[in-house]
């Protein structure tokens, strides 16, 4: 009954103080929706580019319009030259160009190797990568098209003609996201994470901002000096708001905006809760030892801050230095992140999480017995029975 009372407690400065409910109840659905709406075109279409084509042929035609017909691009500019490509491309009017080479076409019909150059930005990596998709698989396609013509036009059998054309043939089958949708992709990776930063730094001011508003004894008294119940009471008011964003995510801002169909929301909860209680667990163990809260706060920023670049959700953890892998592994988003990537991306069934979970666990089982014993030791020392 007491821990109770505690939760009650602390969710009225929840309520009541600025920097809880700015934190907790306003700030959350602010950045949900702001995010939600950054990505809502999905996917990157209509790239600028430009056609630097010096054959001037049938074969430099059809490829300018096959080209075109890609949904990344969008040919804006016919150029002349390198030079004019670089000063399009420093405007900004242009994303990428292909040159077409004098002697394509006589080339090609004539079975010698024909260098056609193909230019991206690569300042911009994402808009880089797709225009080399599309436009590398339109020219190969264009090309192979063009001998296939000439052999059956020479009366081969179009099969034999195709084995020659294209003796090994690619197929290929993007997996889980083959949209290459970055609105399924970014939002809910951007929603996870700023729920981690928000939970963790709000924590770091469970028990130093009772110091900052002098009702330290008072709780105290509450508890009737019984650390558990504090932190037991403290941590499920917490939990309860995290709970409450959970439902704001999957109950309104996925639905709103088609993100996450397929997956299953019970596990997800779970894996979320996981998540929710490491990173209370983490936030009151800093609260607890640090006094100070400017410093508190400082230090979980710095902690929470990269979480999502060392998350591996952006460039892989292994490709990363020895000494940044580990630093990642002791942020509980990492772990989250697997697990979250293996049932809302890949829908798989919830044992293939279980590893992520039970990381998830170590964190509470290290940081919340943690927080006990020093705040029981706080208690010893400041706890005024009247």
């Amino acid at each position: 009954m007491t821990t109770f009372r505690i939760t009650i407690r602390e969710w009225r400065r929840i309520l009541t103080l600025p920097v809880f409910y700015w934190l907790l109840i306003v700030m959350p659905p602010c950045l949900f929706f702001f995010y939600s709406f950054i990505y809502q075109q999905e996917k990157v279409t209509d790239l600028p580019f430009a056609i630097w084509d010096e054959n001037h042929s049938s074969v430099s035609r059809q490829l300018t319009f096959m080209l075109e017909q890609m949904e990344s691009i969008h040919i804006t500019n016919q150029i002349k030259s390198r030079k004019e490509l670089e000063k399009l491309i420093l405007k900004g009017e242009v994303m990428g160009a292909v040159h077409f080479p004098v002697k394509m076409e006589e080339h090609i019909l004539s079975g010698q190797p024909v260098n056609i150059t193909l230019y991206t930005n690569a300042s911009a990596l994402v808009p880089a990568k797709l225009l080399f998709k599309n436009a590398s698989e339109v020219i190969i396609t264009g090309g192979a098209g063009v001998i296939l013509k000439k052999l059956t036009q020479t009366g081969m059998n179009p099969d034999k003609a195709m084995a020659l054309v294209q003796p090994v043939r690619l197929t290929t089958l993007p997996l889980y996201n083959p949209g290459y949708n970055y609105f399924q992709y970014l939002v809910p990776g951007l929603i996870t994470v700023a729920l981690q930063m928000i939970i963790i730094m709000v924590g770091v001011l469970i028990f130093n901002y009772e110091s900052k508003t002098g009702t330290t004894q008072e709780l105290y008294a509450l508890a009737k000096g019984s650390a558990i119940r504090i932190v037991s009471g403290k941590m499920l008011a917490h939990l309860c708001v995290a709970w409450i964003n959970f439902i704001l995510v999957t109950g309104i801002i996925f639905p709103i905006f088609g993100i996450g169909n397929g997956m299953d929301a019970f596990n997800f909860f779970i894996l979320y809760t996981l998540l929710a209680i490491a990173c209370i667990s983490i936030g009151m163990t800093i609260s607890v030892i640090i006094s100070d809260t400017m410093l508190a706060t400082d230090i979980a920023l710095f902690y929470t801050a990269p979480a999502f670049v060392f998350s591996g959700y952006t460039f892989p953890r292994w490709a990363m230095p020895w000494y940044d892998q580990y630093y990642a592994m002791v942020m509980p988003y990492s772990s989250f992140l697997d697990g979250f990537v293996k049932l809302y991306q890949m829908q798989l069934p919830f044992r293939y999480a279980y590893h992520e979970m039970a990381v998830l666990l170590v964190f509470v089982l290290v940081t919340f017995p943690l927080s006990l014993f020093v705040l029981k030791n706080k208690i010893r020392r400041e706890y005024k029975v009247t």
